[in-house]
């Protein structure tokens, strides 16, 4: 039991940041909100054939899907109850990485979680019903690696978008999304439109929420906490800026951020 993570090897590893297993007794009905990240997510629920998520909201309104799901990116925090997470296996994709292995817009999954079986139909049952049937964590991974493997020989990227993704990954400046834009040899609406496709969202909201995602890794970790200077080092102009860029991307402010933070940078408990 517990939580088993690996990076796969190439090619899958250029488009999947890791695929991990979770495997643990139920804990006590707990919320914890989940802040927004640049890459879509594969999710196979175990212990259950259903996945609920929770608007990050007063009303709490819950969103059901089928058991195996691939969604995202997304840019705005969202809520799982923890109670419900006991028997999870998952795949974390690479900005652009579920468009490159499958072809699926990653605009369209930004908008609404896709039922695995909707895509691969009986393919997708078989997996999860041999994925129920493997006891050990390792094994399973492996069979969900050898899975994916099967989707694709090869990821199929769009090199101008790849180096423009990896450039705003690096220094997420919007000024230059124009530069990238005319290097490119593309129209600014044929950029536009290949850039959503690939990625999810528009070269600008991408750079803002890498900017954010600097901001959660820089803070998680630190002790101390000098929000100006994390501020200044993640390019926003004050702090101020920052706490409201930070407050739409996570639906808290920074210093709850802080307050709240548990051992994981990306769920934030309630």
């Amino acid at each position: 039991m517990g939580l088993l993570r690996i990076i796969p090897a190439a090619p899958l590893a250029a488009v999947i940041e890791a695929i991990w297993d979770w495997d643990m007794p139920a804990g006590a009905f707990r919320y914890e909100r989940i802040l927004p990240g640049p890459g879509a997510g594969l999710i196979i629920n175990l212990l259950e054939d259903e996945t609920r998520v929770y608007q990050d909201s007063e009303t709490r309104h819950c969103l059901r899907a089928s058991g195996s799901v691939i969604g995202g990116p997304y840019r705005q925090s969202w809520i799982i109850d923890t109670a419900e997470q006991v028997r999870v296996m998952g795949v974390n994709f690479r900005p652009g990485g579920v468009h490159a292995l499958i072809g699926l817009s990653a605009e369209e999954l930004g908008r609404c979680d896709v039922n695995l079986e909707d895509l691969f139909g009986i393919d997708a049952r078989r997996l999860r019903q041999r994925l129920l049937e493997t006891t050990e964590a390792a094994q399973r991974v492996a069979l969900l690696e050898q899975w994916l493997r099967s989707l694709c020989d090869e990821p199929t990227w769009d090199a101008t978008i790849l180096h423009a993704v990896a450039a705003l990954s690096r220094a997420p400046d919007v000024p230059c999304i124009g530069q990238l834009q005319r290097a490119s040899g593309y129209s600014v609406h044929r950029f536009g439109l290949l850039f959503r496709r690939h990625v999810g969202m528009t070269a600008k909201q991408y750079a803002r929420l890498m900017r954010f995602r600097a901001v959660v890794d820089m803070a998680h970790p630190a002790r101390e906490l000098d929000w100006a200077r994390i501020a200044a080092d993640g390019g926003y102009c004050d702090q101020a800026h920052m706490s409201h860029e930070f407050r739409r991307f996570a639906g808290i402010t920074p210093s709850e951020f802080a307050a709240a933070r548990g051992p994981y940078p990306n769920h934030v408990p309630l």
